[in-house]
């Protein structure tokens, strides 16, 4: 028997969505002088834009950007012109799987991030169970688990995590 869907397909979009205006790009994804900092420590313009772009997945929406994933072009486009190298370079990052746990590994600790873990989704189940007894819509408690999660600096779990019903409902 399929699971059922608590949120709409627009809502499971919209949560995790990368912003999608010029003003919001710009705002959530024009690096400091530290944060150019640490990306000029890659080799090559492929690795330092693929830690870049993992930089502004982990930093919002606070996921990590898997394997297959493709960045979102404008996001894309805006990192590369930062950076002064050619969004093609996107094609040849991450070549080897080390590479990218690596990033990952070290974006965590410099952003002070933690990974989604059981503890997390015990104490979010429980805080989650106190509004929906507020209210039956997904979309509501959905909103109220990520942001939470983002205050405390965890990267998000998959959307099939952030909607099972156990943390929802």
């Amino acid at each position: 028997m399929p699971r059922r869907s608590i949120l709409s397909t627009a809502g499971r979009e919209r949560l995790l969505a990368v912003p999608d205006t010029r003003e919001d790009l710009i705002r959530h994804y024009t690096f400091s002088e530290a944060d150019l900092a640490i990306i000029r420590r890659r080799r090559g313009p492929a690795n330092r834009l693929g830690f870049a772009v993992q930089l502004c997945y982990m930093r919002f929406p606070g996921i990590i950007l898997g394997v297959t994933q493709v960045p979102f072009p404008p996001l894309l486009t805006l990192v590369a012109d930062q950076l002064k190298v050619a969004d093609a370079h996107w094609d040849d990052y991450g070549q080897r799987e080390q590479t990218r746990r690596e990033h990952r590994l070290e974006l965590q600790a410099w952003l002070g991030m933690a990974l989604f873990s059981a503890a997390h989704y015990h104490r979010c189940v429980h805080q989650m169970a106190m509004l929906a007894q507020q209210t039956d819509r997904g979309i509501v408690i959905a909103d109220a688990l990520v942001e939470l999660l983002r205050q405390e600096r965890i990267i998000l779990p998959t959307l099939d995590v952030i909607e099972n019903d156990k943390v929802l409902l």
